[in-house]
């Protein structure tokens, strides 16, 4: 069986700046607000949710190959 991380470090593409997230293992998380520029993240075209698209570990459904969440 394969070790799911629940911890992310998400980094805002707008400022740069990077925080680590707990990450739900029910749900996408499809917006989050950076906590320095206020910038709204959204997935990127393709991406199921903001841990996807701009986290250092991708969503739980990912790490354990069921595909996406959404």
């Amino acid at each position: 069986m394969i070790a799911i991380v629940l911890e992310s470090v998400l980094t805002c593409p707008h400022c740069g700046f990077a925080k680590q997230e707990s990450m739900p293992t029910d749900a996408c998380q499809f917006y989050y607000e950076c906590q320095h520029c206020k910038a709204l993240l959204r997935p990127k075209p393709g991406d199921c949710c903001v841990f996807c698209s701009f986290g250092s570990v991708k969503c739980p459904p990912i790490q354990q190959q069921r595909g996406c969440c959404g």
